[in-house]
């Protein structure tokens, strides 16, 4: 198993967005085994042809998503993303829910912003 990244220049998402979207998507399809030792952040850099920092970012990015864990020196993993993303998601619904009664929105309409929200993450 390997890491597979493939940046392209003249994409729509930054290059940030392209690794990071990558490594999330090959580490909760399972192609990235939870434990997979990610490449430093100047390694990765170097074989991408990207900055240090936007690989950084990327790096930070995943690892606020629960995607990935930093253990110092030891290295960067992947983490059983599967299980932080599945909690986050319930409790951003959670919060979202309340929020929307709080404010007076009936079902229809809370669930009606959420389909819009959806469809413009992730296209109709």
């Amino acid at each position: 198993m390997s890491l597979k990244i493939v940046i392209r220049p003249n994409a729509a998402a930054a290059p940030f967005e392209q690794l990071r979207a990558q490594i999330a998507d090959q580490a909760r399809s399972g192609a990235l085994p939870v434990g997979y030792r990610l490449p430093t952040v100047r390694g990765l850099a170097d074989d991408l042809g990207l900055a240090a920092n936007t690989v950084a970012k990327a790096y930070r990015a995943l690892e606020s998503d629960g995607v990935i864990e930093t253990r110092g020196r030891n290295g960067t993993f992947v983490a059983a993303a599967g299980d932080a993303a599945d909690r986050e998601a319930a409790a951003a619904a959670s919060a979202y829910a309340e929020r929307a009664h709080r404010l007076g929105l009936d079902r229809g309409a809370a669930e009606a912003a959420v389909r819009d929200a959806l469809r413009a993450a992730y296209g109709a």
